[in-house]
């Protein structure tokens, strides 16, 4: 069994052990009320600050690994590398630091108990 089919079948297997305890919990639509709402709102603040915070993860070791393979291979270039690099890298940090922007007025829109 490959790697990929390893992690997909781990993903597929996290996300149901996740996902489906949330059935036992299914009730009627009626009787949905405020806290209902304030709880989603807040999953959804938790889901957007760690789905950005993941997704900024991989992109800046994805770019500090290019830009590291290509000073390798070319070490004089290095200073015609860094400079994209710290660039992009702090591109991607602020992606990050605008999900947590969102999940910030997320919260703020919770009703008061």
């Amino acid at each position: 069994m490959s790697l990929k089919s390893k992690l997909s079948l781990s993903t597929l297997v996290a996300t149901a052990l996740v996902l489906l305890p949330g059935l036992a919990f299914a009730q009627d639509g009626a009787a949905s009320n405020r806290f209902d709402t304030a709880g989603m709102i807040a999953m959804a603040a938790g889901f957007a600050i760690g789905i950005a915070a993941l997704g900024g993860t991989l992109g800046q070791g994805r770019a500090a690994a290019a830009a590291l393979e290509g000073i390798s291979r070319n070490p004089g270039a290095a200073a015609r590398i860094q400079t994209p690099m710290i660039l992009g890298l702090a591109l991607i940090e602020s992606l990050v630091l605008f999900a947590l922007i969102i999940a910030f007025l997320l919260q703020a829109k919770i009703p008061a108990l």
